[in-house]
């Protein structure tokens, strides 16, 4: 077990491999826990680090956390990866980790050799997505309210993959126990500044889910749009991308091969 004090927060990671950094981010509510074989096929390219955000899993949960956001979270894996004199790195985002990733390449270009980005979608690029958000935002609230926060994982997860009781006890587990978490990341949104995005010059690819809800993809092809020089790809399968997928693998690859 391997865990590096960031910003105040003990935050857990893992490493695989040598050579050009890589760095994994899991989605809201999520963890590495999810990653570990996307990992091992990571590695073969490259160092592969991937970690429990703030608030997630392994890594500590600061008392009070009531709200997070994208920027605490951006900064976060900005100074570990310069802990870990890991910079630059190919970052690979799924889900709210893609818009964390985007807002490190925003601010630290430098820190950035390219861009994987799962499903992400900035709040300000699409009414469809930005109004089931503002939705999602309502029910949690209303669950905190009545003082059953731990159910926070479940409402996004069904959601998202339209399916909760038939998927595994870990997955359920997870999202379960990182329930307020989820909710503390809800509250902050998924904001950054958009206006930049046409100004990014930093490699990137931008993966949409062919069976992943409609709101979901809205938001991930208006960041493809967004993007200047991103590359586009649509995949099999719903919300929850192999982060060590074909494209993937092959984007990274070229990025390591530079």
């Amino acid at each position: 077990m391997a865990v590096a004090t960031v910003n105040g927060v003990r935050l857990y990671y893992e490493e695989r491999g040598t050579g050009i950094p890589i760095m994994g981010i899991h989605g809201a509510g999520s963890s590495a826990i999810f990653w570990q074989d996307a990992a091992e096929r990571l590695s073969v390219l490259g160092r592969t680090i991937v970690y429990d955000r703030r608030g997630c899993s392994r890594s500590e949960r600061p008392e009070p956390y009531e709200t997070t956001s994208v920027r605490e979270h951006a900064n976060d894996a900005r100074e570990l990866l310069r802990t870990l004199d890991a910079a630059p790195a190919v970052l690979i985002g799924r889900s709210l980790g893609a818009t964390i990733a985007l807002d490190v390449a925003l601010d630290h270009p430098e820190s950035v050799l390219g861009l994987a980005l799962l499903e992400g979608g900035p709040e300000g690029l699409s009414e469809e997505a930005d109004a089931w958000f503002a939705s999602l935002r309502d029910r949690l609230e209303a669950l905190a309210a009545a003082g059953r926060v731990e159910e926070a994982g479940e409402v996004v997860i069904r959601d998202v993959l339209g399916a909760w009781e038939e998927l595994p006890e870990t997955f359920r587990e997870t999202f379960t126990t990182n329930s307020p978490a989820l909710l503390a990341e809800v509250r902050g949104g998924e904001r950054l500044d958009t206006s930049r995005l046409a100004t990014l010059r930093v490699p990137a690819l931008v993966v949409t889910a062919e069976d992943s809800p409609t709101f979901i993809q809205s938001g991930s092809h208006a960041l493809g749009r967004a993007l200047p020089d991103a590359r586009t790809v649509r995949v099999p399968g719903g919300h929850v991308i192999d982060p060590a997928g074909p494209e993937v693998l092959a984007f990274v690859g070229e990025l390591v091969a530079r």
